[in-house]
């Protein structure tokens, strides 16, 4: 069996770092504007658009997270006073967006699904059908809920009412397929530490030619840090300067991009389905339920409810003394469900570790269940 020296982090992000991406962080720092840093910072903006399907666009790499990545891809392509903003809500960070169009004055609706599903194509086209709108934004997963929501459909419905259309990617992007060209999508914003499996600290934004030309057309932004035309000089010839960069930050994310080439984006798409599929078999054999509609289920995490008489803290703890990190729900989630990421470079033997973890914590809790029946669910799921 799989042994681990430090505990196994299958929160919903930051997820588990390999040995090559830390090395590269720890690699000595390397001046900002020097030839290292041009061509890992280069070589990391080629890969991301590589890992997005972005042929004919800007990367943006900078210090910051998913926050970040939001309130960037948003001032850039929405002028308060000028454009209107539809916001898809899964879960906690589509409210999210909504808040930052409150914080910025830009007018906007916000459409929720209930707490668990998504909204449907068809939904959306009808709200299309009764209100214009100049940039739509959807979450890809919402790490509260782990709803999926199907972008790829939503991209066809906006293509039709020639509205910008971005795509928070913070929980998806290089786990589940996100082809802007072939679909549409205008940006993709996400962050190095979910399954890139950097560490965290990197906002990172693709913008599609026609997201880059909105940007160029507005006067301002209400911003200067955020401000993509700052960064897009940098973008292109790292020796110049704007702000400097987190040198370190960047060598490690570069390794953590060509990881994901090297295994290449197809299979790995698979391998964050299977696993996802293994988790999930694994848990329902121990008496697991799961707190998001089937239909939406995500390849990159999952949201499962307790069997009765397993109280959240209690598990949540004893699995952390047993080797496994997992986190809490939010909002009217909390103390209801846990949050377990299954995404980035985690491996087969990451998996059985974790569930026979649960096992042993659900023994040492007193559930009475068949012992090796999560082990034997989940191995099922790896070996068909």
């Amino acid at each position: 069996m799989f042994i681990l020296k430090e505990k196994l982090l299958l929160i919903p992000g930051p997820s588990p770092v390999h040995e090559r991406i830390l090395a590269a962080l720890a690699k000595p720092t390397a001046a900002h504007t020097g030839p290292e840093m041009q061509a890992e910072l280069k070589g990391a903006c080629e890969n991301l658009k590589r890992i997005v399907f972005c042929s004919n666009g800007e990367a943006f790499i900078v210090a910051g997270a998913g926050t970040l990545s939001m309130e960037i891809a948003l001032l850039n392509t929405a002028a308060a006073g000028k454009d209107r903003v539809l916001v898809l809500s899964q879960g906690y960070f589509g409210e999210r967006m909504g808040q930052i169009c409150r914080a910025f004055g830009i007018e906007h609706d916000l459409m929720e699904a209930e707490w668990g599903r998504a909204i449907f194509p068809d939904e959306l086209g009808a709200r299309l059908l009764k209100n214009e709108y100049d940039v739509i934004v959807s979450t890809h997963v919402d790490t509260a809920t782990g709803a999926c929501a199907p972008v790829e459909d939503y991209a066809h419905v906006v293509k039709r009412s020639g509205a910008l259309f971005i795509v928070d990617g913070v929980c998806a992007t290089g786990g589940i397929p996100e082809k802007m060209d072939d679909w549409g999508i205008d940006v993709v914003l996400t962050a190095a530490q979910k399954c890139f499996g950097a560490p965290p600290g990197l906002a990172l934004c693709v913008f599609s030619g026609r997201a880059m030309a909105k940007r160029q057309g507005l006067v301002s932004v209400p911003a200067y840090y955020s401000d993509i035309l700052r960064w897009l000089p940098i973008m292109k010839d790292p020796i110049k300067y704007f702000s400097t960069p987190c040198v370190n930050e960047i060598r490690s994310f570069f390794e953590s991009t060509r990881i994901i080439l090297e295994e290449g984006l197809e299979p790995r798409f698979r391998r964050h389905d299977l696993f996802a599929r293994a988790v999930r078999e694994g848990l329902a054999a121990l008496g697991f339920g799961f707190f998001t509609d089937p239909a939406f289920f995500a390849p990159t995490l999952s949201v499962p409810t307790y069997p009765a008489g397993v109280e959240d803290k209690a598990f949540r703890a004893a699995l952390y003394d047993n080797g496994v990190v997992v986190a809490g729900g939010l909002a009217q989630t909390a103390g209801k469900v846990f949050r377990v990421g299954h995404m980035g470079n985690l491996t087969r033997e990451q998996v059985l570790f974790a569930l026979e973890s649960v096992e042993k914590t659900l023994s040492f809790l007193g559930y009475r269940f068949e012992p090796g029946a999560g082990l034997k669910a989940t191995g099922a799921v790896l070996d068909a």
